[in-house]
Parts: structure tokens; sequence; C-alpha cells
């Protein structure tokens, strides 16, 4: 098949190319290993598509995913292509689908407020227009230079500011996808009921092409509030995270960095000052090289001369708001702090990394150029197990290259840790070993810990080996289910998000009991299916913690879950904190079993096929649940003006009923 002329054919005002030019740009996402690859000589022109299509419409998508899922070619979904997993790795046979012309505003509801945006628009250009008519989504991810709404929705993105705002898959009201049978399909949030919407945010591009999506909004901030503490160690640091957050406190950022990465923040960076004379430029970041080669040695000296040296590890603050409320809450988050040991830094480490927030992105080159590489991983766990993750993670790296953390993206019920690492060996081949193991070391490491594979990054291909062992074989099976139900002919982005073997899978996490048993450092208590809200509630209650004020005692905990979690908090008023955040259930396709989480984005979220599902997709044995002590303060709620529960259509039936009956 011709399948330039093809496309023109059923798309006749969408631009397509088959030039090798147009081609190259798009054989690869910015996964660090493509560029030890490239560096090591291997072609992109290997990896580059057969074909690239520019549409301007839904209609447009539609008529070529129907065209391709007709002929059996694989599409690519493509936005900017700033993904750091593989998730981009097309090959001759694919064609490429670049949506960044569908980058229309189709309508803005400033009484909701809410936003109805085309997947292709900008990161930067949407935030800056919005808060030119005194809107935000509230998304700031370190890549919104070089991102797109589809590409945030498709990975599961976090942005800066998740700490008031939540992760993308809290932004999100309604999506517009076309599925791999080119047909046009709505999904719609809801409380209370079937929501497929989760499922789409995360997949990656393989149940479909995201179009459009109807975005929450809320008003620019008007006041912002910057502080800064040292604390004498990084578990102080994070004790006092977990104790603002479960106190209501909601800092739209709050950064924590370990000894070294603060010992780097306090020097400038790692940005090299500028010199004059005879410097040969490469010449830094070739004797890191040089350096990097015994990971071992340099970790352990960082670790010996440890804080003496060092110094403390200092927490970011950012409160923003109206009127007074960032002043009181950073106020009370002060005094937390300080019952913890903390000594106050002022403003100016908030204002500085305010100021560089985005330029983290841009980091990467000289390293490379240097003979070396670098990376990142970001991993999440509950606050009891987030010492563990963090020991372990590290030691696991540490063995391989260098690394550093600091911690972001916090959650009442837990956090994510984010880990740079670089190293270096004597060739590029040793190199990509060198990394392979690094990052093998790393998945199982955070795993046995108790994390997960990705918090906010997805898996691509880089971390699909390892998704089995975090899904487990039940969950696996219903995430191909998902696939097929959306995508039947299985042309969309294939070879991401799963291996093609599923034997490598290994120990699984950590899992709690699944009787009553209850997380005080998380607040996540574990609750039989079998056990009614009632008997839940006593139990609870002895122990002075509440699971919810609106709740039909009478309903058993699985009940509760198949009928949506009616009476549990309102997730559009307090984004940070979800209701259901660990899953073991028997299923038709085995005994399912998520371990508990803050968030994850491996795939597609499977507890929506389990919350609002009737009990089709299976039954709860046992539930990791979001609780409360008695009398704590709730967070401030933000206000959303939208249906809450609207009405499921028939192409959402229809898709659940394919997903369940497969």
């Amino acid at each position: 098949m011709d399948l330039t002329r093809a496309l023109t054919r059923v798309a006749p005002r969408a631009p397509s190319s088959e030039q090798l030019v147009d081609r190259v740009p798009y054989a690869r996402d910015l996964w660090p290993r493509h560029h030890l690859e490239v560096r090591a000589g291997d072609s992109t022109a290997k990896t580059a598509p057969r074909a690239v299509v520019w549409p301007r419409t839904t209609e447009e998508v539609a008529a070529i995913v129907k065209l391709c899922a007709s002929e059996g070619v694989p599409i690519v979904p493509y936005g900017a292509g700033s993904g750091v997993c593989a998730g981009v790795l097309p090959g001759p046979e694919a064609l490429v689908i670049d949506l960044k012309r569908m980058d229309s505003w189709r309508a803005l509801d400033q009484r909701a407020p809410l936003l109805d945006v085309e997947a292709g628009a900008l990161g930067i250009t949407l935030e800056e227009r919005l808060q030119r008519k005194g809107f935000t989504v509230g998304h700031f991810p370190s890549s919104i230079l070089c991102s797109t709404v589809g590409g945030w929705l498709a990975a599961r993105g976090a942005g800066q500011c998740s700490g008031k705002y939540g992760k993308i898959e809290d932004m999100v009201a309604e999506l517009e996808l076309v599925d791999g049978r080119g047909e046009v399909v709505t999904l719609k949030r809801r409380a209370g009921g079937l929501d497929l919407v989760p499922l789409v945010i995360g997949s990656e591009g393989t149940l479909g092409v995201i179009t459009s999506a109807k975005l929450r909004l809320h008003p620019n901030p008007s006041a912002r509030v910057f502080v800064a503490y040292s604390f004498p160690g990084v578990e102080a640091g994070w004790t006092a995270m977990r104790q603002m957050f479960q106190a209501g406190l909601r800092p739209a950022v709050s950064r924590l960095y370990d000894p070294f990465d603060s010992f780097l923040a306090n020097q400038g960076g790692v940005r090299a000052k500028k010199r004059t004379g005879a410097h040969r430029p490469g010449s830094g970041t070739k004797a890191l090289s040089k350096i990097l080669r015994a990971p071992r040695l340099l970790n352990g000296l960082i670790e010996g001369i440890g804080d003496r040296v060092l110094g403390d590890a200092n927490l970011v603050l950012i409160f923003e708001g109206h009127g007074d409320e960032p002043f009181a809450d950073a106020a009370r988050a002060d005094a937390i702090a300080r019952t913890l040991g903390a000594t106050s830094l002022g403003d100016g480490p908030a204002k500085k990394w305010h100021q560089h927030r985005y330029s983290v992105s841009y980091r990467q080159a000289p390293v490379f150029m240097g003979g070396a590489f670098s990376d990142t991983m970001e991993v999440a766990a509950p606050w009891s197990r987030l010492g563990e993750l963090y020991r372990s993670v590290r030691k696991a790296l540490g063995r391989h290259v260098f690394v550093m953390a600091h911690l972001s993206h916090a959650y009442p019920d837990g956090c994510s840790i984010y880990f740079t690492f670089a190293g270096a060996a004597g060739s590029d081949a040793d190199g990509l070993a060198l990394y392979d193991r690094a990052w093998r070391a790393a998945m199982e490491a955070s795993l046995a810990a108790g994390g997960t594979l990705s918090h906010h990054h997805g898996v691509g291909r880089s971390k699909a080996p390892r998704v089995p062992s975090e899904l487990g074989e039940a969950g696996v099976s219903m995430l191909r289910a998902t696939m097929r139900a959306f995508d039947p002919a299985r042309v969309m982005n294939p070879g991401a998000l799963l291996p093609s073997d599923t034997s490598a899978a290994t120990s699984r996490p950590p899992m709690p009991p699944e009787g009553f048993s209850l997380d005080e450092l998380s607040e996540v208590a574990t609750l039989p299916g079998a056990a009614t809200l009632a008997e839940c509630a006593a139990w609870l209650g002895e122990r002075g913690f509440s699971i919810g004020a609106e709740l039909d005692l009478s309903l058993t905990v699985d009940a509760w879950i198949a009928a949506g979690l009616p009476g549990a908090r309102d997730p559009w008023s307090d984004p940070v904190d979800h209701t259901l955040v660990g899953l073991r259930a028997d299923t038709p396709r085995g005994a399912l079993a998520l371990a508990p989480s803050p968030r994850r984005a491996v795939g597609p979220d499977l507890f929506a096929l389990f919350v609002g599902g009737g009990g089709r997709a299976g039954h709860a044995r046992a539930a990791d649940v979001r609780v409360s002590r008695r009398g704590a303060s709730p967070a401030r709620a933000l206000p959303f003006d939208w249906p809450r529960a609207p009405a499921v259509s028939a192409d959402e039936a229809r898709l659940f009923d394919a997903i369940v009956s497969t």
C-alpha cells in the first residue's frame, strides 16, 4: 500500500510525508538510553517511522486510524516528544500521528471554570494564555516548555504544583478519544459511578489517540508565600512534609533535598561558572566522566563526610491562594517545622528554585557530550515505606552510578522520591550495559521496598519488563483486556507498557494483611471486603480514626467500591487526597493485588474497573483506604461547579462491557 496516497484519500487536508528528513525527528523520544545508542553510532533512521501525518481535526484522526486498523499499520500518537521512557519508538512499519496542529481552544467556561482544549496544545503557551485571562490549570511539569496536553494525559504526568492542584488525572473532567477502531468516543469523569477516564490517562497511546480534554481550571493565585527550612536530617524533613499534608495543609510546592542535593543548591547548582582564558569546551564534563567510573567510591565519600560537611536537608515550600490564606497556612507549616528541629532559611531558596524551576530539563546534554550519562527515576510509596524505599533504591543504584535524591509530590498517605543519577564507562557499549544494570537494580529495589515503578514519567518500553512484577498476572491480563476492548486490531503503539514476554516478573511488592489493619503513619486502613462500613467505622473509631461522615454504613466494603464509593470525600474539592489507594480482589482472571501507593503511573488505573463497576470486574477481598484522625483539619476546598455524576453514555457502557466480558 502507498501509505501517503491512502492518507491523502481519507484525510485530504492533512499533510503527510514519507521523506527521511521528516521521519527521522520522530524516531525516538528523550529516553536517555536513546542518547547513549546514538552516541555509540546507532542511526535513528533504524527506528524512524514509515510516514508522518499532521491532522488538524478529530475527524481526520478518526479517518486515519480507521485506515490503519483495516490495513494493520501500527500507530504512534505524538505530542512534543519530551517523554523519557521510550514511549515513542515507532519502527519502519509505523505511522506517527503528530497532533501539534490540533491546539485550539474549543471553549472556555469561566463559570466552572473549565477549558475544552485540543491535545496538541503546548503547555507553556496554554498556561501563559490562560493566565492572561485570570486562570491557571495548575499543571507545571518541568517539561512544560516542550510538552503537550495529550502527552501529559498519556503519561499520567505530575506538575510542580501538585501539592495543591493534584496530578493531571485530577484535572480532567472529560476527554475525547479516537479508539483503535477509528471511532470517536467521549469519556466523562464521575464520582459515584463508572469512570473510564483513568483507564485512558496513563495509557501511553495504547488505547487510542487523545484528541481533546476538558481541564478543570483555578483562578490565578493573588498571593504567594515562599519559605524554606533546614532540617537536621532528611527523615526529619519528610516527617514535616507528612505532618503538614495530614494536617490539611496543601503547599503548592514542597520539595525536600537530601544533604548533597542541598549542598549543590547552596553552591549555585551543577552549572559551571563562566571562565576566561584557554578553557577547552567539555573538559569539565570529561573530567567528571572519569570520576563517575568509580561510583561506589564517590557515593561512599559523600556518605562518609555526611552532614558534618554537606550540611542539613533543605525543604522548599510555596503556598499560594487568595487573601490571607497562604500566609495563615505558611504560619501553620512553620509551627510544624520548628517542632522537628527546623531552622528557617527565609524566602531566598524558594524564590531561587521558582526562578529556575524549568532549567533542569536542559542539563543533560553536557553530561552526554562529556562521555557520561545521566537519568532520573521517580518512584513513590506510603509514608511508612518511604525510608525503606529511599535507602534501598539509593543502595541499589549506588553500586553502579553516582546518585542524588529529592522528595516532591507529597500526599497525606505518601510521597514521591526523585532519584537523579549519573554514570560512565570505558566505552559506549559498556555504558549501555552499565545503564541497564543500574535500572534493573533500581526497579527491583523499589518494588521490594513497597514502592511503585513510576509516579509520573510513565512506563514506555523502559520499565515495561517490570510491569508484571507490580501488576501481577491478573493485572496484566486486565490491562491486555482493556487494550483489546479499545483497540481490537492492536495497532495502537505496540510495544509500549507491556513486554512481549511476561515471564520476567519478579517478587511482588509487600502487601498488607487482608484483615483489619491500620498504617497510622500513612493514615491508611486495610478493610476486609466482606466487612460492613459500620463495622469498619467502629473498628477505626476505637483507634481514633474516621472513614467518612456520609456513608451508607449498611454496605460492605466490596459493595461500596462496586457502587462507586458513594459518600466518600469529593475528589474535586481536594484533588490531592484519594480514597482508594490499594486493592486485593478476586477476578475471573485470578487474584489481583495492587499494593497501596499514594499514586502510580504504571499504565491505566485498574481501580477504574472496580470503582463503580457493579462488581463485574471482580470483588474486593480487601481495600486500602485513606482515613483521617478524629478532629483533623480538612484541606481548604477548591470550588468547581461541574456535574459530579453525569449519565453513563452508550460508548462508555460498550467499552466497559468489552473489557469485563473478554
